[in-house]
Parts: C-alpha cells; sequence; structure tokens
C-alpha cells in the first residue's frame, strides 16, 4: 500500500482547555495514518495540560513554556516538525471531517508545494456559522496566487498544507497579521499551488484578529504595502473599504 507524505500538524494554545479537546480529537480522529501531532502550549494557567494528558500516547511533541505569542510559538512548531507538509489547526478549530487528509490523494506524489480549501465559520457554540467565501467578502480564489492577497487574507491558514521545504518562519514584528505576511511569502516561494475543491477546516470565530480588529487592520495594512507598494495599497484598500460600505449597505437592505 503506498505510504503518502508525513503531514505534520501542529496546534497551538494557550489557557484553551475549553476548546483544546476538541482539536485534539479532531486531529487524532483523522483517518490519514502518516501524520505527526505537535502541540506548543504557552504554559497554560487553565486546566489545558490536563486535557492534554488524557491524549498523551496519541501526541508526538508536546512543548509547554512561556512565549513571546502566538507566532513565536507557531514558529516553535514549524521548527519541531519532522513532516513533508505542515498545516495548523489550532485550539477551537478542527478538521470538517475524519477524512479530509485521506482525501488529497496522496497530495499528487509531492508535484504541489501548497494544497489549499475552503473553511467554515463556527460560532463560539460550535455551530456552523457559513462558509467564510459567503460569511466574509473574501472569496476563496479558484488559482490561489500571492498576488490574490493584495485585498487581505483571502484564504485561511487552517485550510492551507504546505510543504516544509518552504515553508518560512513567522516574522515576530507583526502581532495581528503575522499570518498574512507568511501566506504572500509562502505562495511566493512555491512552484504549484492546488485548489483541493472542499472544506478543509472548521475555524472557530472570536481569535485575537476578531478582538483586536482596529490592530489587525493597521497592521495588515503595512503588511501589504511591504509586498505590493504604497500607490498599489493604497488603491487596493480603497477598493476593500469600498466593498465593505457596499456589503453592510446590502445587508440592511435585506
Amino acid at each position: 500500500m503506498e505510504v503518502g507524505p508525513k503531514i505534520s500538524i501542529i496546534t497551538i494554545v494557550y489557557n484553551g482547555g475549553e476548546f483544546i479537546e476538541k482539536t485534539i480529537q479532531s486531529v487524532i480522529n483523522q483517518e490519514y495514518q502518516n501524520k505527526e501531532y505537535l502541540i506548543i502550549d504557552g504554559a497554560s494557567k487553565d486546566n489545558t495540560l490536563e486535557v492534554i494528558e488524557k491524549y498523551k500516547d496519541k501526541i508526538d511533541v508536546l512543548i509547554s513554556e512561556p512565549d513571546s505569542g502566538l507566532y513565536d510559538a507557531m514558529n516553535k512548531g514549524i521548527i519541531k516538525s519532522t513532516g513533508d507538509f505542515i498545516i495548523f489547526m489550532n485550539a477551537g478549530d478542527t478538521f470538517y471531517s475524519n477524512n479530509v487528509i485521506s482525501k488529497i490523494d496522496s497530495f499528487d506524489k509531492g508535484k504541489s508545494d501548497i494544497y489549499y480549501g475552503e473553511t467554515m465559520f463556527l460560532k463560539e457554540d460550535f455551530s456552523e456559522l457559513g462558509l467564510r467565501s459567503v460569511f466574509t467578502p473574501h472569496k476563496l480564489p479558484i488559482n490561489l496566487t500571492w498576488k490574490n492577497m493584495k485585498h487581505g487574507m483571502v484564504v485561511c491558514h487552517q485550510s492551507f498544507f504546505v510543504s516544509k521545504k518552504i515553508a518560512v518562519l513567522y516574522d515576530l514584528s507583526y502581532k495581528y497579521s503575522s499570518d498574512v505576511d507568511w501566506v504572500i511569502k509562502c505562495l511566493k516561494q512555491s512552484k504549484k499551488v492546488t485548489n483541493l475543491n472542499f472544506i478543509v477546516s472548521n475555524y472557530l470565530k472570536g481569535g485575537l484578529s476578531d478582538q483586536k480588529t482596529k490592530e489587525t487592520l493597521i497592521e495588515r495594512y503595512n503588511v501589504l504595502q511591504k509586498h505590493f507598494g504604497f500607490a498599489s495599497n493604497i488603491f487596493n484598500h480603497f477598493w476593500i473599504v469600498s466593498r465593505s460600505i457596499l456589503r453592510k449597505i446590502k445587508v440592511k437592505i435585506f
């Protein structure tokens, strides 16, 4: 039986005892066998480690120590991972089904550097809110390139498998939007990107970027200016703001 590439699934958590078990169960119940599971905990002070302890025989790497924030923890996960591909499934996030990874058809024998798919948004009670492409203005591109990111984060990193060979570390100078920068850098490095055309993950709303909206928007502007230039970024953000206003008007009408 042909064995597919090794997949490193990385979970970042800090005081996530309320949510971490669903994430762990989602990962360990994946039918795909050639995988490793890493949990990077920021020295949680709640019952997170107690929950993790119940599944310790299913976890390949567990780090629990203070860190400098989300992206520092994510970098630890990248460095410690040994898979051919990595994907982040942070506390509260889950795979959409138990056969998500096994549906990727042996990852076309490693010809692609990145595989991506759709994301289902969840409310805090874990009920479905709607597809990201429907719930937000960010439509998932049919053929994703780094240039698609000019209008913001059009793909969730929870639905983004990237080859370890091209997975750069997160820029710690950004506190809220380093994921945007990271996705762009990975896409710039990639030679072939494949759209999976199915839902990969469930994303639990209420994360850091949702809580720090103003700071996130400012930082995202700076990230996009770095990659797309001043003039282009001004034009793109005019489009983003206009789209947002029209969307709010449409919601009020209907």
